[in-house]
């Protein structure tokens, strides 16, 4: 089923979305720590006149990543080139890729992990010494011919870290995990896109998208745009408090940023009474796969205490019966 609070994997040739993509730090709301650290470490770079060592970031979707990537690229006054890892099916495809970057360049590849054991051989000594190893042949007959590439920054993305492999997490000499926002972070991000989007959005609107935005921007300004839709629709000037919780609750977002999809999850885990479900089960129950389950859904949910992950699978949090509006039976205390 389609979400209006679902965060796609790879969205980075989303057009709408990269209109409203900050283009400076200044604009670039949250994550402060992070882009602190950043500016020094490419300052430095720039100063040496060297290339930005390797940089993952890796966290829920949604967060920023992509974002930060074309940032990056600004501030060092270099080309990006943005890839999906999905995309790169071969040796011979990242080959391409590597000997058609100039030197400085940036390399942007989104959901890392999903690259094959094969193509992650050749990145090795791509990242490590800017070189290029190409077997030519097979058997006793085979020939390896090294290959001299520009010097260059990867830059990775993924929403399971744990999914990638030791010798390419330790190529990267720098690490970041993003956060989910605050709804004053939120909010703000809100007021920046609204005015871009030639709509004014009250601080009050923007806050109330922000409390249902589930703690990530993309999300924030998907709800945005879709608020003012309905806006439009009613020839408002503005984007009003009374018109956001109306076309946020027809939307099927709810006050704390649940949709449908969230709702039957919790209830699922709720009659349970306390039993542990595992991920097949939510899976097969909910008709959805087990990756959007566990990168789409859960990730709010476990972040903000609603679900907790067991040995034994997943159970549902006094607060998931509290925001639910369902008390626990005293059987179940002992559970939690």
């Amino acid at each position: 089923m389609d979400r209006v609070v679902e965060i796609e994997k790879i969205t980075f040739d989303n057009t709408d979305e990269v209109t409203l993509r900050p283009s400076k730090w200044d604009e670039y709301i949250g994550q402060d720590k992070i882009k602190k650290n950043l500016k020094v470490f490419i300052e430095a770079s720039k100063k040496r006149g060297e290339e930005l060592d390797h940089t993952l970031f890796f966290g829920p979707p949604g967060l920023g990543k992509t974002t930060l990537a074309h940032l990056i690229s600004n501030e060092m006054e270099a080309n990006l080139k943005v890839i999906a890892a999905p995309t790169i099916e071969k040796g011979g495809d990242l080959a391409a890729i590597l000997t058609n970057l100039d030197e400085k360049d940036i390399l942007f590849i989104d959901e890392i992990h999903r690259l094959s054991p094969a193509v992650e051989e050749i990145l090795y000594p791509a990242m490590e010494d800017f070189r290029l190893d190409i077997i030519i042949g097979s058997g006793p007959a085979a020939n390896t011919i090294k290959i001299d590439l520009p010097k260059f920054t990867l830059v990775g993305a993924t929403t399971r870290a744990g999914m990638l492999s030791n010798p390419l997490r330790d190529r990267f000499g720098m690490h970041f995990r993003l956060e989910f926002y605050d709804e004053i972070s939120l909010s703000k991000i809100i007021n920046l896109a609204s005015v871009k989007l030639n709509k004014k959005c009250p601080e009050d609107s923007a806050l109330e998208i922000a409390k249902r935005s589930r703690g990530t921007p993309r999300i924030a300004l998907r709800l945005l745009k879709r608020v003012r839709d309905f806006a439009e629709v009613e020839d408002k000037e503005m984007i009003d408090l009374k018109l956001t919780e109306y076309a946020l609750n027809e939307l099927g977002v709810n006050e704390v940023g649940f949709d449908e999809l969230d709702i039957k999850l919790l209830n699922l885990l709720i009659e349970a009474k306390g039993r542990a479900m595992g991920l097949s089960t939510i899976a097969a129950t909910l008709s959805e796969d087990e990756g959007t389950i566990e990168d789409v859904i859960e990730p709010y949910l476990i972040a903000n205490g609603y679900i907790q992950k067991t040995a034994k699978g997943r159970v549902a949090t006094p607060q998931a019966y509290e925001v639910m509006k369902i008390k626990k039976n005293k059987s179940n205390e002992r559970l939690f």
